[in-house]
């Protein structure tokens, strides 16, 4: 792959009008290059030795691996002693280790004055409830209302697991940038000047050659998977989600099996995991974090210090956006979840509720006051 599909919108702030193609060889690691670091607090198990793992089938065998699925998927804190250890758990990793970004609202928008705030929003459990039937994970209007209201004032993208139409028939908002098959799939709104260089939007797929192995893999899963009750395969065009929220966990086993037996005859595809599912994408260097640079270049923002990332996600999925954040010094990471995890976001809000209360706050605080503007930098949004 020595080209990419990549169409850039407008810069800003200096920046070179044109994103470099990046290069087949930093895509695709070498061949013996190790696999990059689990983040903190996941279990992380290499392709060869969860297939060597599986290749009985059942038993002994198969624990690890069923494991590491309850480890990505929890529900609840690890057991403690004592329900007052676990309460004081939960108190210190909120106040001491990642506030609440409500909270420290005042904080968090102190660090953006001269400086643009981009907004990027995983979709997921951030701004729509988790549910059974991932079909069903519709948004608000209220939500909504929200989304659009802060992308009114900040650049904005969706950054999702999801595929790119599907996260967008959930969100309907044309204004956005969509970052579908976590970041495998960018497009950016065609909507007036600022969005776009000779009416073409940002677009970027890194891994279209793998469409047709993709597609061969579905098919494949569906078959195998369709024993199993409560499984759901989605095709989310660059990657596939098997979904496991529904199946008993005697049946995990039986379904990390299945999914070996398809994975093992695609060696260019790789397994993650997320919250209660599987996740089957192509073997190359690019995830949210990639994604999350992507969209900040070729909005004009590259290697620049008059920029203000926020990223709001609640998956393990988002912790290579909050480590790329991190890393940087750039900007801030906020976790959506209820309960302490190891993380590289700095702030964290609880629910979705908590993300809409949080946009909301971010938009009274961005309009301006006695008729003046506040300090940070006003997302130009005439068309």
């Amino acid at each position: 792959m020595t080209k990419q599909n990549v169409v850039v919108s407008d810069v800003k702030c200096g920046i070179n009008d044109m994103i470099s193609v990046v290069p087949k060889g930093s895509l695709f690691p070498s061949t013996g290059q190790k696999p990059p670091k689990a983040p903190d607090g996941y279990v992380s198990i290499s392709r060869n030795k969860f297939l060597k793992k599986l290749e009985t089938g059942g038993g002994a065998r198969i624990n690890p691996w069923v494991e590491s699925m309850r480890a990505s998927s929890p529900t609840h804190i690890k057991s403690n002693p004592s329900l007052s250890s676990t309460v004081h758990q939960e108190d210190s990793w909120i106040q001491l280790d990642h506030p609440s970004a409500l909270n420290m609202f005042e904080q968090i928008m102190s660090a953006s004055k001269g400086k643009q705030i981009v907004m990027f929003l995983d979709y997921d459990g951030t701004l729509s409830p988790i549910v059974d039937d991932p079909d069903r994970a519709f948004m608000s209007r209220a939500m909504r209302a929200a989304v659009k209201a802060v992308a009114r004032y900040f650049p904005t993208a969706i950054v999702s697991g999801r595929c790119r139409d599907k996260v967008y028939s959930f969100v309907r908002l044309a204004e956005l940038y969509y970052a579908g098959s976590h970041g495998m799939d960018i497009k950016g709104p065609a909507k007036g000047p600022r969005y776009s260089k000779g009416n073409e939007p940002v677009l970027f797929q890194p891994a279209s050659e793998f469409l047709p192995m993709i597609d061969e893999v579905y098919k494949a899963l569906v078959e195998k998977i369709k024993s199993i009750p409560g499984a759901k395969v989605e095709h989310n065009r660059f990657c596939v989600s098997v979904h496991f929220r529904c199946v008993d966990e005697k049946k995990w086993g039986s379904l990390a099996e299945q999914v070996r037996a398809v994975l093992k005859e695609y060696p260019k595809l790789r397994l993650s995991q997320g919250r209660k599912v599987l996740e089957i994408r192509p073997t190359i260097k690019w995830d949210k974090g990639r994604a999350l640079e992507f969209l900040l270049e070729s909005l004009g923002y590259a290697n620049c210090s008059n920029v203000l990332p926020v990223y709001i996600g609640d998956d393990r999925t988002d912790e290579d956006a909050f480590k790329v954040l991190r890393d940087k010094g750039l900007g801030f990471g906020i976790l959506v979840s209820k309960i302490p995890k190891d993380t590289n976001a700095s702030y964290s809000l609880q629910e979705p509720s908590e993300v809409m209360l949080f946009l909301h706050r971010l938009v009274e605080w961005q309009r301006p006051s006695r008729g003046r503007p506040r300090e940070s930098k006003i997302y130009n949004t005439s068309t």
